[in-house]
């Protein structure tokens, strides 16, 4: 492990391969050297991660700042089936507004050759076509700006900086009255509501679900309280119906949970402040004064606003009397671990729906149905952790889900599932333990509602509402399970140095004022693959002991570095935490690594 960089490391960058070739570039085709002279930052991500989301995002003033110099390059990675589909990563650059090339990559070739084991990842490339950082997780956008600007000035020097316009090419909108739609909400007066997720909007529609009322917002990115017709949303998600009839939105990009009022028409701000949470915010407080980080779903249990914090895999809570908010379950780690709310471990939750007794929740990251109940313990009904999905039905303990969105109340106590990457609705009955499957042939629905006896789906990806007759049967399906198509890392039996990398940015130092600037937290499944090297500690090396009678399994990494600019002469410094979650599946073999290098920041020195 280091904490200083005294010269950049530089390593020839590897091809840009991909089978599903490449989108955002009018059908042209990229190559590295057709990139030359630019600075490339390659994004590996996918599209299931909200972590992932959060760097599209982070992106986007850079993209704007250096459009000239920088070209970023999405490197698409799928973690589950359904994202290597050609036609779903299509989809998932329309969704969420990706304006720059990306390489659809779904065996994974790329990602193999730049040994990423994490996402998100960043790598930059400089204009003679070398990896000079290499970046794992969010909140790095910073540090790569900055190294930007120091490769602009010294590729110019050189006269190996090339100026000009990108190779992105916008594709044609296409003239649908919903787009990705996210959630929707039946009306007191039978109209429904939908969060019209890539428009920013909110849409009104009759009670045939088709026909449009009226649309709230200007359909352009922001955070604007006002009117229906200047109010601005961002990639809003989740609604509820509160008791005084007006309706709360989980206004995701934003970072913020919004109140319309369908009477008056008008958009204010309930709780957050547009900024996404990081590690050290507050975790309570008044509402307009805490960052949040992207709420996908709301649902109104127990005289409060329940929120699907799927940034930070935890639930919070809104109090509307007290105005404030606060967590109610889950540490911000990663991963599937029932218990009080204060212990437990949530993956992106992205679909909520209260009964009296329940909040049933859909876990997307953990292909999982779980529920909270009225004392704040955590449950799981269906679903064993982040590496297994699939379609199976049967015994709640053996059957598969694959990232599910939304999750309905349904009136005979069992609930509807929106199986998102199955393209299918779901119902689980916890009378019989049993989970089934109610309808197929969904486009990735992603929340549905009852309306009468049907039940009205968000189709997302056919941009619609479908409205269903709540079978008396359900649809059999052949089963599938997969695991994830990321490949083990072999590592040898025995000792394993567990060695995360992680270099100041240029210009910043670690942050010591406080004690240990450093942690990093280590666990496995199975539990038995570790013998030793578990728990929590400030050092970023770390030698764990694998039992050599495991012969696979995951070891789950979470580390944590704090930096700071290094100014002595400015008395308050700007400081920055940098973390990553890593879930690496290992498999031991005599002839496996000894070593497992995972990059925080900076480079491995290590590197062959």
């Amino acid at each position: 492990m280091s904490d200083s960089a005294p010269r950049r490391v530089r390593v020839r960058a590897p091809e840009l391969v991909g089978e599903g070739g490449w989108l955002n570039t009018g059908g042209r085709p990229y190559s590295l050297a057709d990139l030359r002279g630019r600075i490339v930052v390659l994004d590996f991500w996918t599209f299931c991660c909200i972590n992932c989301l959060h760097v599209l995002d982070e992106l986007r003033a850079l993209e704007r700042k250096h459009r000239d110099t920088v070209v970023v390059v999405g490197v698409h990675s799928p973690k589950f089936v359904h994202e290597a589909e050609h036609g779903a990563v299509v989809d998932a650059v329309e969704r969420y507004g990706v304006e720059h090339p990306v390489l659809d990559d779904p065996e994974l070739a790329t990602w193999k050759q730049y040994a990423v084991r994490a996402w998100p990842t960043l790598v930059v490339i400089d204009p003679e076509g070398y990896v000079v950082a290499q970046h794992a997780g969010e909140g790095h956008v910073h540090a790569i700006e900055r190294l930007v600007t120091e490769l602009e000035a010294e590729h110019e020097a050189k006269g190996t900086l090339r100026r000009g316009d990108g190779p992105y090419v916008a594709p044609e909108p296409e003239p649908t009255v919903l787009r990705f739609p996210g959630k929707a909400l039946l009306l007191p007066s039978g109209n429904f509501l939908v969060s019209d997720t890539t428009r920013h909007q909110l849409v009104e529609l009759e009670p045939d679900g088709e026909t449009v009322v009226r649309r709230i917002g200007q359909g352009s990115r922001g955070f604007t309280d006002s009117t229906e017709v200047r109010s601005r949303f961002n990639e809003p998600q989740g609604l509820a119906l509160l008791p005084d009839g007006s309706v709360v939105v989980a206004d995701t990009v934003s970072h913020a949970l919004r109140r319309f009022d369908p009477v008056s028409g008008r958009t204010t701000t309930l709780a957050g402040t547009g900024h996404q949470w990081m590690q050290g915010d507050a975790t309570s407080g008044p509402a307009r004064e805490v960052n949040l980080s992207s709420p996908w779903d709301v649902a109104w249990w127990q005289g409060r606003v329940w929120i699907a914090m799927a940034g930070i895999h935890q639930l919070w809570a809104y109090d509307p009397d007290s105005g404030t908010v606060s967590v109610t379950a889950g540490t911000s780690n990663e991963g599937l671990v029932d218990g009080p709310g204060a212990e437990a471990w949530f993956a992106q939750p992205s679909g909520l729906a209260a009964t009296p007794d329940r909040l049933w929740l859909a876990d997307s990251e953990t292909s999982a149905l779980r529920w909270v109940d009225p004392d704040g313990a955590v449950h799981t009904a269906v679903g064993t952790g982040l590496f297994d999905f699939g379609h199976r039905d049967g015994a709640a303990e053996q059957a598969l889900l694959q990232h599910p969105l939304g999750v309905t109340a349904l009136p005979d106590g069992s609930v509807a599932i929106s199986d998102t990457y199955n393209h299918a609705l779901r119902r689980y009955d916890p009378a019989t333990g049993e989970v089934t499957t109610l309808a197929t042939d969904l486009r990735e629905p992603s929340g549905a509602v009852l309306a009468g006896e049907d039940i009205v789906v968000v189709e997302s990806a056919r941009h619609r509402l479908t409205r269903l007759r709540l079978p008396e049967e359900a649809v059999r399906v052949e089963a599938v399970a997969h695991r994830t198509r990321r490949a083990a890392t072999e590592v040898a039996p025995g000792k394993l140095l567990l060695d995360v990398i992680f270099q100041a940015p240029a210009g910043q130092k670690l942050d010591t004022r406080y004690g240990p600037s450093t942690r990093l937290l280590v666990s496995s499944t199975p539990p038995e693959l570790l013998r030793t090297g578990e728990g929590a500690g400030t050092d970023l090396a770390r030698t764990l002991e694998l039992d050599p009678s495991v012969p696979e399994g995951v070891l789950h990494v979470s580390a944590m570095a704090a930096s700071c600019d290094d100014d002595p002469h400015n008395e308050y410094p700007a400081c920055h935490v940098h973390q990553q979650d890593w879930g690496v599946p290992v498999r031991l073999t005599e002839t496996g690594a000894d070593r497992l290098p995972l990059v925080l920041a900076g480079m491995d020195a290590q590197t062959p």
